[in-house]
């Protein structure tokens, strides 16, 4: 029989692991060991993040059109309540850009309630 060179497989999965570990402090980034562990954590905080990032940007967003309804004597439950009165359907997103960047805008639309 010929013989049969063995560790290639190994070796690509383990430089896999290290390219992903690229950027890692201290041995997390050359210790193939470290850098297995430390990508467990990431990806399962990288996960975990990716659905906590649409909740911590609503919350901002809301805060955003509170205090642009604040300035024009209203209250954000009430500007909200408001809104789905009139059939205005404008989420939250675009009305805390447009109180941010067009004060003038968001006070027209206020005022067209």
């Amino acid at each position: 029989m010929t013989r049969v060179k063995r560790g290639t497989i190994a070796h690509k999965r383990r430089k896999k692991v290290l390219r992903y570990a690229k950027g890692f402090k201290w041995t997390r980034k050359t210790k193939y060991r470290q850098a297995k562990e430390a990508l467990l954590h990431a990806w399962t905080h990288s996960f975990s993040d990716r659905r906590k990032k649409k909740r911590v940007n609503r919350r901002l967003w809301q805060i955003k059109i509170s205090a642009a309804a604040k300035e024009n004597a209203l209250s954000y439950s009430k500007l909200i309540h408001l809104l789905k009165k009139q059939n205005i359907d404008l989420d939250r997103k675009i009305l805390s850009q447009i109180a941010d960047q067009e004060p003038e805008v968001f006070k027209k639309i206020i005022n067209s309630l």
